[in-house]
């Protein structure tokens, strides 16, 4: 890295890039590979979402009903002055029996800019590392078919089975498309 700033700066940016993912992909060599995601629970079952698909966690906040929606879409609510429609994800996913709101349950803020969401569920468990060898395909084939149309896979962990739910599938599926009751 001779060349000076003024010289050709884009060059020397190249450059340092180049550098700064070779130094990233040695620094990460010798580790196991891992899937983070932000697990939750539906019910009786324990799904996680992938880190990049959450924004933010947050209680629930008062609502406004939007005549003529199907109920999984709950309402508007104001979060620091934008508008959120709020959304059953068990309903959403065809699960049985709305969620009930209770002390433990929070708000998934989906992370578009594009696509504002937030997605009710009943717990949050706080971010998950699963490992490869944790994968199991197989556990999917018990999952409706809603939730499994949604789901990037499954993990194992101590007896414990996990679904590892899309966000970005949910809110780009057409259940999610067609909120009016029609």
């Amino acid at each position: 890295m001779s060349a000076l700033l003024t010289d050709d700066p884009f060059d020397l940016l190249a450059q340092i890039e180049t550098r700064v993912r070779s130094a990233r992909l040695d620094a990460t060599a010798g580790q196991a590979q891992v899937w983070v995601g932000l697990g939750f629970r539906l019910g009786e079952r324990w799904l996680a979402a992938p880190k990049e698909d959450v924004r933010e966690v947050i209680t629930l906040p008062p609502l406004t009903r939007v005549p003529g929606a199907k109920p999984w879409l709950l309402g508007l609510a104001n979060v620091r002055g934008n508008l959120l429609p709020v959304c059953d994800l068990r309903l959403l996913m065809n699960q049985p029996n709305p969620t009930t709101a209770t002390r433990n349950t929070r708000v998934l803020v989906y992370n578009s800019l594009r696509v504002p969401a937030g997605f009710l569920v009943d717990e949050v468990a706080g971010y998950r590392q699963f490992a490869a060898s944790e994968q199991q395909r197989d556990l999917l084939s018990g999952v409706d078919v809603a939730l499994r149309e949604c789901a990037l896979g499954a993990f194992q962990r101590d007896a414990q089975a996990w679904i590892a739910l899309s966000l970005h599938k949910v809110a780009a599926g057409d259940a999610f498309q067609q909120a009016g009751v029609a």
